[in-house]
């Protein structure tokens, strides 16, 4: 991997970690702003996914379809296959917006958190020369 693709590599994860990170903040807010946390959670996961492409050369395709990007991860190492995403896709854009698209409550924020968690695992455990966290 060249200097680039692996600075370029390194940028994915630093703003998967970053969404990450404010999840756990607002999550020991005082207020608990559930479509914002649904929304970083969404984020999060794409970011990781995205960089797990990256990685292996794929080119990153315009979406914030968890499941699609999961597929093109599994295509590629089958233990992804074992990740439930839920209804992760659902908070990337849906949540932003009024209308009528419900406030997730909080099991399901507290659903979402470990299946992010799980993805930067599983895909920091495939690109072992990055480090876990930028800082």
């Amino acid at each position: 991997m060249s200097k680039e693709e692996m600075t370029y590599l390194q940028q994915w994860i630093s703003k998967a970690e970053e969404d990450l990170l404010v999840v756990h903040q607002l999550m020991n807010a005082d207020i608990l702003v559930k479509g914002a946390i649904a929304y970083h959670c969404q984020q999060s996961a794409e970011k990781f996914l995205k960089a797990f492409l990256v990685f292996h050369g794929n080119e990153i395709p315009k979406t914030h379809n968890i499941e699609f990007l999961l597929e093109k991860c599994k295509i590629i190492d089958k233990s992804f296959s074992a990740i439930d995403v839920y209804n992760l896709t659902d908070y990337g854009v849906e949540v932003r917006y009024p209308g009528d698209f419900l406030e997730p409550s909080l099991k399901e924020i507290q659903t979402l958190i470990p299946i992010i968690e799980n993805i930067r695992d599983r895909v920091l455990l495939n690109l072992q020369a990055i480090p876990p966290r930028n800082q």
